[in-house]
């Protein structure tokens, strides 16, 4: 069994009895942890809120706000309700211990708390805390913060819900080719600079990048999380990913290397937007009529020879000051009429 000792914390101890509250700490501070006392519930709240701790150690009968009602205070904080708490109370009863666990409570010692059992605890709450900060580190790893936040706030279902949004598909012309003439080190070192610059892109205005397929993205903007003027933070997240692959041009030109060019289509509207796949591996993602005309878009570039081609609806969205161009109706497949297309700035794929 590892010990504990050797597991240092910061710990906050709120105890309005002022002789508990010194001796818990001192005792707390020979085990090796860092220790913050308050002397009521609101206090400790103030510090919860303003400081950074790993586990409370929470009296239930405190004057100004007792324990029970901190313990609703956290578990109506996003930001507070994973913090594992000890409750140390001298209330009888299993009702009071019900409560306090149904409130989120970790565990419960009766006072006075034998020094031995609250060290065993104190561990096996951190160890958990641990094990649970990872998975938090894993799925902000593996997935964007937006929707690292829709799962901390709406937990995990698959399924889906209709939102207002606008998706971007964005690709690199003539990869294959390019592919072809290099080795295949330098190709992912390329897509690596390339999603960099992408992400930054798409992320600095408000999007989720949520597929990667080989030197193809998908991008939406309005979900998980909703975004005022969508249509026109896509449309910006655009301009710059194209100013992005101008400048890396300047670059690779120096090195004598053919410059990237590439094509995006955007479009908005409604979409379902929702975790998609199995209980055991899962994306999120966003399906409709609007997510298939913005692809259907991007691949138009190639034929319009425009970097950047949105839909009427995305166009109507749009501050006057972002210059576009009418190029008229195409018949996309799929679509049952023919679609309004426009370009965006003056920026070609040739």
């Amino acid at each position: 069994m590892p010990d504990l000792r050797s597991t240092s914390a910061r710990l906050l101890v709120a105890d309005d009895n002022k002789v508990n509250r010194l001796l818990l700490t001192r005792s707390l501070e020979l085990q090796g942890h860092r220790v913050v006392s308050a002397e009521n519930g609101r206090l400790a709240l103030d510090l919860l809120r303003a400081e950074s701790f790993d586990l409370l150690l929470l009296d239930m009968e405190m004057p100004e706000m007792d324990g029970f009602q901190v313990l609703e205070q956290l578990a109506a904080d996003p930001k507070l309700r994973d913090l594992p708490v000890i409750v140390t109370s001298s209330l009888e009863g299993v009702a009071s211990i019900v409560r306090c666990i149904e409130l989120g409570a970790d565990d419960y010692l009766h006072k006075p708390v034998n020094p031995v059992l609250l060290r065993a605890r104190i561990g096996t709450s951190l160890e958990k805390k641990r094990l649970r900060d990872q998975q938090q580190a894993l799925v902000r790893r593996f997935a964007t913060s937006e929707v690292a936040q829709d799962l901390q706030q709406s937990g995990f279902a698959l399924g889906g819900r209709r939102v207002q949004g606008s998706v971007m598909f964005s690709d690199i012309r003539g990869f294959t080719a390019l592919v072809e003439s290099q080795p295949p080190e330098e190709t992912i070192e390329l897509l690596n600079t390339y999603y960099t610059l992408m992400f930054d892109a798409i992320s600095g205005h408000g999007g989720v990048v949520n597929q990667m397929i080989g030197d193809g993205l998908m991008a939406i903007f309005g979900a998980p999380l909703p975004l005022p003027d969508h249509a026109g933070a896509a449309v910006r997240a655009a301009l710059d990913m194209i100013e992005m692959i101008e400048l890396l041009n300047v670059e690779r030109a120096s090195e004598g290397k053919r410059a990237l060019r590439i094509g995006i289509g955007i479009a908005s509207g409604e979409m379902v937007a929702g975790y998609t796949g199995t209980q055991q591996r899962a994306t999120y993602t966003c399906i409709g009529d609007t997510v298939n005309l913005a692809a259907r878009l991007e691949a138009h570039t190639k034929v319009a020879q425009r970097a950047i081609l949105i839909d009427s609806a995305t166009r109507a969205a749009l501050s006057e000051r972002i210059a576009c161009d009418t190029l008229g109706a195409a018949s996309f497949h799929g679509k049952a009429a023919p679609v309004e297309v426009f370009a965006v700035g003056s920026a070609s794929i040739a």
